[in-house]
């Protein structure tokens, strides 16, 4: 009986977390639309009938997003490698971090990273190499995709308080200070020690990785951008890639902020809303659920076919670096 009583409190438990989760994101995402003053006419926009596509646009928009799916499963192989793991080669790289990517949709911030240690140790990466190319590669690429969204984050002039753009501004600030040599390995040793792993080595050795890593996945958050602004040319919204690019990464950053969203589901497209509304008016609630939409898509066609062809590398699995 003590074993069904235990049994069934942790399913309680689970149930209420997942329950307080899902009042969390529509109570913060309702907050959000409702500071915007999402309207009614806002919500007519959302009729199938105005959201007709010029096809070749939209297949150039997903081709341009998965393009930044690969180039982001790319560096976390590269990233590997020049931590002291082996070489994986574009395929298997792609192949391990697209899959592990599907654990965004879980709620929780750590599956992602569980699954990367997992995939990993199949292609005789270590766990813990795993790990840390997983934990510094998401820290880099938020802050690459903090430098990309920076005119979103700021706001048009005259439309945030003196305080807000001072804090903004201060947080551009320990961005670009956080990818200096001295400050970064200083950090990540700290980052580490926090989560009682040990920092590779060459994380230490290397004093541009910083630098490196964090322009490196700026490009590839502006790949994202692009794909984006594609999108919404292909429903003929307005505004240009500068007025509507940067709030694609500043709207990632803030929802993945929101830990108790799964892969920030409707905190996202809340602040979404807010950075495109200046440039699409009436449209923007519309574009934030079709990208939402969209990315879905395109990230799990992908994943799935990957997963179908996954092979486990010959002599390989299980095996630590």
């Amino acid at each position: 009986m003590s074993d069904e009583a235990s049994g069934s409190r942790s399913v309680a438990r689970t149930a209420g977390i997942r329950l307080l989760q899902v009042v969390l994101t529509v109570a913060v995402t309702w907050f959000i639309l409702r500071s915007v003053g999402v309207s009614a006419r806002e919500v007519a926009a959302l009729s199938p009938v105005a959201w007709r596509p010029r096809w070749g646009l939209l297949l150039l928009a997903s081709l341009l997003l998965l393009v930044g799916y690969l180039i982001s499963g790319g560096l976390w192989g590269v990233m590997v490698r020049q931590l002291g793991g082996p070489r994986l080669g574009l395929f298997r790289s792609c192949q391990v971090f697209l899959l592990a990517n599907l654990g965004r949709y879980v709620p929780g911030k750590i599956w992602q990273i569980a699954g990367l240690a997992y995939l990993s140790r199949k292609e005789g990466v270590s766990a813990r190499l795993a790990t840390a190319a997983a934990l510094v590669g998401q820290g880099t690429a938020l802050a690459g995709a903090t430098l990309v969204g920076a005119s979103a984050l700021l706001g048009p002039p005259g439309g945030q308080s003196a305080l807000g753009r001072i804090v903004l501004w201060g947080a551009l600030g320990l961005v670009v200070l956080l990818s200096l040599p001295p400050v970064f390995r200083r950090t990540v040793d700290l980052a580490f020690k926090l989560g009682r792993l040990d920092a590779p080595e060459r994380l230490r050795e290397d004093v541009t990785f910083g630098v490196r890593w964090v322009a490196s996945y700026a490009f590839n958050w502006a790949v994202y951008a692009v794909a984006f602004w594609v999108l919404l040319r292909s429903f003929g919204l307005p505004g240009s890639l500068l007025e509507v690019g940067p709030g694609f990464a500043a709207a990632y950053v803030l929802g993945y902020l929101a830990v108790f969203a799964p892969a920030g589901i409707g905190v996202r497209e809340g602040f979404l809303v807010v950075f495109l509304q200046p440039a699409l008016g009436a449209f923007a609630l519309g574009a934030a659920i079709v990208a939402r939409l969209w990315t879905t898509v395109v990230e799990l066609v992908p994943a799935l076919v990957l997963a179908l062809a996954r092979v486990p590398a010959g002599g390989e699995e299980g095996r630590e670096s």
